[in-house]
């Protein structure tokens, strides 16, 4: 019992947060800076994850701009990553439809991408380059779809292909979600025939989890077929390494008053 109430907590906590989100995102970010519109991303994603009691330890190390290159597993990726290195990401087009998140995303710097248009990820690159090259950091998922994490799929170089083109250093990320055991789990895996509610409600549910993120050596390469190889062989070894040492830490906290007064500097 005590369960479901946690969790009926947790959801509609998350529903107040996307819609105060959706709020800043319409009628803050088109009039901030980019700095301004990262810090506000960060302390938006860190206090999401706090509200679903998933813990996320600092890395020691700031990511700078570029293209950051990560394996894929949920839709809360992209959160995970912005409480660390907030960036632009690059997204599905089918995620514009989803509840509240499509909207929010649509408005916060996402750009979006027809999986299965050759044509559509050229353009989408270019974009991309152009934005490296104004000093952006933009974070893609190479896989190109979601896994539970078990496996690295094969990485697609077609979206790094903008790093050439802006002569830009790309960061490998190997991500991957602990349970309060310290061991893998699977339960925020966003695969097969699960649904975004689903997913979330499972997210919800679960008594704790840490998202463990670890920054591996910067990549430079002349083709996207070397970036693809390295940065696959890069997240594939670490992955395979045993589980990192996390210490015991204290759940992130971050209130909706602490977040409002962090965000007036900005507006």
């Amino acid at each position: 019992m005590a369960g479901r109430i946690l969790t009926v907590i947790r959801l509609a906590r998350v529903a107040h947060h996307l819609i105060y989100g959706l709020c800043v995102g319409t009628a803050v970010y088109p009039f901030i800076s980019r700095p301004s519109r990262r810090r506000i991303q960060q302390r938006w994603s860190q206090r999401l994850l706090s509200i679903l009691g998933v813990r996320l330890p600092p890395v020691g190390q700031d990511c700078g701009s570029g293209l950051l290159v990560a394996n894929h597993i949920s839709w809360l990726d992209v959160f995970a990553i912005s409480s660390l290195a907030p960036a632009s990401f690059v997204c599905k087009s089918e995620v514009r439809d989803w509840p509240l998140i499509g909207l929010l995303c649509e408005r916060t710097d996402t750009i979006f991408i027809e999986r299965a248009s050759r044509s559509a990820a050229l353009r989408v690159s270019q974009t991309l380059a152009g934005k490296l090259r104004e000093g952006d950091r933009i974070a893609v998922f190479p896989e190109g779809s979601t896994s539970e994490g078990a496996t690295l799929l094969p990485f697609r170089g077609a979206l790094l292909h903008s790093a050439i083109l802006s002569e830009s250093l790309v960061q490998p990320l190997a991500l991957r979600y602990l349970d309060t055991q310290g061991r893998t789990t699977t339960v925020p895996a966003y695969c097969g025939e699960t649904t975004f509610w689903q997913s979330l409600c499972a997210i919800a549910s679960a008594p704790g989890m840490t998202a463990s993120i670890e920054m591996l050596e910067t990549i430079t390469a002349q083709t996207r077929k070397d970036f693809c190889e390295k940065a696959h062989a890069q997240i594939k070894t670490c992955l395979e390494r045993p589980l990192p040492s996390l210490a015991p830490q204290t759940e992130s906290r971050c209130d909706d008053e602490q977040f409002s007064r962090e965000l007036r500097p900005a507006i």
